[in-house]
């Protein structure tokens, strides 16, 4: 790899990151199939293993500590068992938690995937079940976060707004939040499966293309489409970049006085995919340390690209560490962007 990206890692393992956002518990209960059920056409699973890891928001933070920054989140759980799972998973991580309010009367945000696997058989996601309340976060609970990230944004290099739509990431927050991020001359980097439009003069943007769409409120069904769709939107959000990933099409990057650029998957063969659960996490994470790192967008771009493309080879939600990328980076078939 090119000595400028390994030292452009090192820089990325120094930063200090909040991730402000919806809080998830990624539950997963593992199973062997032993045989279909007598009582209705399913399979029957003999237990093998049940687990939680960080899910949603948490999962961006994964990959930001996973890289080595210094990580915070804010956000909102429940007094309840996956709550605390959840808490005690992140700060095993080395992620500080204090900025987590917890709400009595709203269960922590929950998606239980069930898996399946023989002794010959590639393991499967079966089913997901999801536990989340998406009612707005209102009054103290909301007041709380807004103190917590005020507070969190005072010593932090980056923000990263991570909104799931579960009702956290409302107006009250944007509106106190963006202003004083900017302020304090942190970069702002917005994952939101919402309105990106409410979401204005950040640093960038990392929808995927059905995100991207819906805020458009039209398709994107052509490469041209992609380039005037990702065009507006960088203009609308009065945004410095627009990174818009495109599943098994690669990715898409808007900046102001440059040409699109559109850089294929960084696999093989979509053989390699097995799990893209959280890819866009990863994505989101990494082109946002390399932004704040110092990297032009184009080689942020790049670096996140190859990331993704790694992660969705690995079971659940998965982050790199920097050896990983590294080696990743070092791999690839894809050519390195120009200056």
């Amino acid at each position: 790899m090119a000595a400028d990206f390994s030292q452009l890692l090192g820089r990325m393992a120094s930063l200090r990151v909040l991730v402000l956002g919806d809080m998830v518990a990624d539950e997963y209960i593992t199973g062997r199939p032993e045989r279909i059920s007598r009582e209705a056409p399913v399979l029957i699973l003999t237990h093998s293993d049940t687990f939680v890891r960080p899910g949603g928001a948490t999962n961006a933070a994964f990959n930001f500590s996973r890289l080595g920054a210094r990580t915070r989140v804010v956000g909102v759980i429940g007094d309840d068992e996956m709550g605390r799972h959840l808490q005690s998973a992140l700060t095993s991580l080395g992620i500080a938690t204090d900025g987590l309010v917890v709400d009595p009367g709203r269960p922590t945000s929950t998606k239980t995937r069930i898996l399946a696997k023989g002794t010959q058989e590639v393991q499967q996601q079966i089913v997901r079940i999801d536990r989340v309340d998406e009612r707005d976060v209102t009054g103290s609970v909301r007041d709380r976060m807004i103190d917590s990230a005020i507070r969190a944004l005072r010593e932090v290099d980056a923000l990263l707004i991570s909104d799931y739509e579960n009702g956290v990431i409302g107006s009250e927050i944007i509106e106190a939040c963006l202003p004083e991020a900017r302020r304090q001359g942190a970069s702002v980097t917005v994952d939101s499966h919402g309105d990106l439009l409410r979401f204005k003069g950040v640093t960038a943007a990392t929808p995927n293309q059905p995100e991207a769409e819906s805020s458009l409120g039209r398709p994107l069904r052509t490469e041209a489409d992609v380039v005037a769709g990702g065009s507006e939107l960088l203009e609308a959000m009065e945004a410095r970049a627009i990174l818009i990933t495109r599943g098994s099409e690669g990715i898409a990057l808007f900046e102001r006085s440059h040409a699109p650029y559109l850089l294929p998957v960084s696999l093989a063969t979509e053989l390699e995919v097995v799990d893209p659960t959280g890819a866009g996490d990863t994505v989101s994470a990494v082109f946002s340390l390399a932004v704040t790192a110092g990297a032009n967008m184009r080689e942020a771009a790049y670096i996140a690209n190859i990331a993704g493309g790694e992660v969705v080879r690995r079971v659940g939600a998965a982050a790199l560490n920097r050896t990983e990328l590294e080696t990743a980076l070092g791999r690839t078939r894809l050519a390195r962007p120009s200056a």
